[in-house]
C-alpha cells in the first residue's frame, strides 16, 4: 500500500484513540527510558504523531520542543486542535525533508506501515536526522527476516513492514547509531521497540 493510502485509513480510524478504552499511557514508559539517554533536550520530532498527543505531553514536561508529522489529514487536524501552539506537518515521510535536527526523534507504531522498499530510506533519513548524542525510539514487528504483510484488525486494511531485528540494528549501526535498548514489550505478539543513539 502506498503511504497515502495508509492516511486515508487512519482519517476513517481517529475515533480508536479518542475512544475511552484506549490507554493514553500506551509507550509512555518506554519513551521516559528513552529520555533517559537524552543529553540535550532542545528539539524533537513525533513521527506518525496521531491525534492524542499523548508523547507531545511527556516530550513538553521534559523540556523539549516538539514537533509532529503524520500523513492522515484528520489526525494532524486533531492534534493541532489538542495543541494549537505546536507545529505540526501533514507530509510523507517517505518523501519529506526533515526541516531540522533533533535531540529526540520518536515513530511510535508509525513507521511500520511504510513500504517495505522504503524502510531503508526513512530509517536512515531519521538517524541523519539525529544531533550528535541524539536518540531514536521506534517500535516495529520484531520479526528475524525482512517481510511485510496487511490486516485489516482496525477495520480498513493496512499493511506492515518490517526489516527485522538484525536489519534494523544492522542499518542503524551503520549510520553511526549505537543500540541502547531493545525489548519484545508485548511478548508473546511480535511488538518491539528499540532505543538508539548516534555517537557524539
Amino acid at each position: 500500500m502506498k503511504p497515502q493510502q495508509i492516511g486515508e485509513a487512519y482519517n476513517q480510524i481517529t475515533h480508536l484513540w479518542q475512544s475511552e478504552a484506549f490507554d493514553v499511557k500506551n509507550g509512555i514508559v518506554p519513551h521516559e527510558r528513552a529520555i533517559a539517554f537524552v543529553k540535550t533536550r532542545g528539539k524533537a520530532l513525533d513521527v506518525g504523531c496521531g491525534c492524542t498527543g499523548r508523547f507531545i505531553d511527556l516530550l513538553l514536561q521534559q523540556g523539549f520542543q516538539p514537533e509532529g508529522v503524520d500523513i492522515s489529514e484528520e489526525m494532524i487536524r486533531l492534534a493541532r486542535e489538542k495543541h494549537p501552539e505546536i507545529v505540526f506537518h501533514h507530509q510523507d515521510i517517505c518523501e519529506w525533508g526533515l526541516p531540522d535536527t533533533y535531540d529526540l526523534i520518536t515513530a511510535w507504531d508509525s513507521i511500520w506501515h511504510i513500504p517495505l522498499e522504503q524502510q531503508e530510506n526513512v530509517l536512515t533519513k531519521l538517524a541523519s536526522a539525529l544531533n550528535p548524542n541524539g536518540v531514536l525510539i521506534f517500535s516495529c514487528g520484531g520479526v528475524d527476516e525482512p517481510g511485510a504483510h496487511e490486516d485489516d484488525f482496525m477495520g480498513p486494511t493496512v499493511s506492515y513492514s518490517s526489516l527485522g531485528i538484525n536489519g534494523f540494528l544492522r542499518l542503524l549501526m551503520a549510520h553511526g547509531c549505537v543500540c541502547r535498548h531493545l525489548e519484545y514489550d508485548q511478548y508473546p505478539q511480535l511488538h518491539t521497540y528499540l532505543i538508539v543513539q548516534k555517537s557524539g
